[in-house]
């Protein structure tokens, strides 16, 4: 396809980015309603890469994993996440913005600049015209990304159980239980 506004594609990530971000603080700000934002900032890497990727249309192999990635960390994200706050009710972070919309705004202002600033990355790589071969470092980079993904995995659902725990007042044997089970002191 080509270029649309630039030939990176910084600015229409950019406007994308703001659109999309306003949207939800829109939302969050006329409802009093934050159970969105985190799924906003989350599902908002997902749109630059696929767009990205779609709007260049070069397809090559390393913008396609680049971008699946992405999509596949986005998703996974913003699913747990959404599900997570579903669950919680209200998200105690917003407890004292929901109130004050600069404090609000502010905090969707970060959001858009963290998402569009983070994506640079995707986007840059899924603006250009090279077509380069696999590489080690492109192989250890996706054993990183495997292996981060996992460790967040784990650390959320391990962070939810003990949430879970914690209401059940099961803390303290959860923890020595793991504690015990996870020492070779004890095997």
């Amino acid at each position: 396809m080509g270029t649309v506004i630039d030939s990176h594609f910084l600015a229409l990530t950019a406007i994308v980015t703001v659109g999309y971000q306003l949207f939800f603080f829109i939302v969050t700000a006329l409802l009093k309603f934050d159970k969105v934002t985190d799924f906003a900032g989350s599902t908002n890497f997902v749109i630059i890469a696929v767009l990205t990727l779609v709007i260049k249309g070069s397809w090559h192999f390393r913008q396609v994993i680049l971008t699946l990635l992405v999509v596949i960390w986005g998703l996974r994200l913003g699913l747990f996440l959404l599900m997570r706050i579903l669950q919680w009710g209200e998200d105690q972070r917003f407890d004292e913005m929901r109130s004050n919309l600069g404090k609000l705004a502010i905090f969707w202002i970060f959001q858009a600049v963290w998402v569009w600033t983070v994506s640079l990355p995707v986007t840059v790589a899924n603006a250009s015209d090279r077509d380069p071969s696999v590489q080690a470092a492109d192989i250890i980079g996706w054993i990183m990304w495997s292996v981060g993904l996992y460790i967040e995995a784990t650390a959320d659902q391990q962070k939810l159980f003990l949430r879970i725990l914690r209401k059940q007042r099961k803390v303290v044997q959860y923890w020595t239980m793991e504690i015990l089970s996870s020492s070779k002191l004890f095997r």
